[in-house]
């Protein structure tokens, strides 16, 4: 049996010494091993993929005895992870998602689509995936909400994707999440913030175009990076082609840090994050 032993803690010698000196104590293998001290804080990450049976409580007390106070252990197993989705009205982020959980392609299971809108129904069902429509109108925003956590709540998510979700939560629906949801956005921020980016990065002959993905906080658009990716456009990219283009590395940057968030390669340093790709 494989677990993904994650530790993050002050760095000080002979920590992989004592660390790997007690998986080898418990008669346990390595399957794979990373780690990254960040020097200007002097703090220390280690993701360790381990096999073996005697991964248990008596394991992870040995750990915590042989690391600096206050250290970060964490066990978890290899497997599925639940996760729900929301969406507006634009499809390629969703149906990408859709797809690559159908053919196993990401380590998750997909429960279900909510959207305040009905456009993307007949995509989330004909996956399988049950579809929630909650409409937002003759509601303030925390009565939506309010509407979509209770809604959320039925499926036990692990985890929220936005897949191109066009409203802005509220710092308690995020709270309810902590470092729990990840969102996609063009890379323009903030030079063409607002409607149509392409449009305005057409206009301005922009030579590159690009994504990025980040788990939400109370800070629009600010919180920790996950993955980012850009892609090379020049004067014969019509509006239309750089937003096909946009759509393309949107959904492959949401996919990637999705499934390094779900293989837990992905430790958040305060408004950073560290990650074993």
């Amino acid at each position: 049996m494989n677990q993904i032993l994650l530790i993050d803690c002050l760095d000080q010698k002979g920590l992989v010494y004592n660390i790997t000196k007690q998986v080898y104590g418990r008669n346990l293998n390595i399957i794979s091993n990373q780690e990254f001290v960040d020097t200007d804080s002097g703090h220390f990450f280690m993701r360790t993929v381990v096999e073996g049976n005697n991964l248990d409580d008596a394991f992870l007390r040995s750990l915590k005895a042989v690391l600096p106070d206050g250290a970060n252990i964490r066990l978890t197993a290899i497997k599925k992870r639940p996760i729900v989705i929301l969406a507006t009205k634009e499809p390629h982020c969703l149906g990408d998602l859709l797809l690559r959980n159908a053919y196993g392609e990401l380590p998750c299971d997909v429960k279900a689509v909510v959207s305040n809108h009905a456009t993307l129904q007949s995509l989330a069902v004909s996956f399988g995936i049950p579809f929630h429509h909650i409409p937002v109108e003759g509601m303030s925003r925390i009565e939506h909400e309010d509407k979509v956590s209770e809604c959320i709540q039925g499926y036990s998510p692990d985890f929220l994707v936005l897949a191109k979700y066009m409203r802005v939560f509220s710092p308690e629906f995020v709270t309810k999440y902590p470092s729990r949801i990840i969102n996609i956005h063009h890379s323009f921020l903030p030079a063409f913030a607002g409607a149509s980016p392409y449009r305005q990065a057409f206009e301005r002959g922009v030579k590159i175009i690009g994504a990025t993905s980040h788990f939400v906080t109370d800070q629009l658009d600010e919180g920790p990076i996950i993955s980012q990716n850009v892609i090379p456009v020049n004067h014969t990219f019509s509006a239309d082609g750089m937003a096909q283009a946009g759509r393309d590395i949107e959904k492959n940057v949401l996919a990637a840090a999705l499934k390094l968030v779900l293989e837990e390669r992905v430790f958040i340093f305060r408004d950073k994050t560290v990650v074993f790709e």
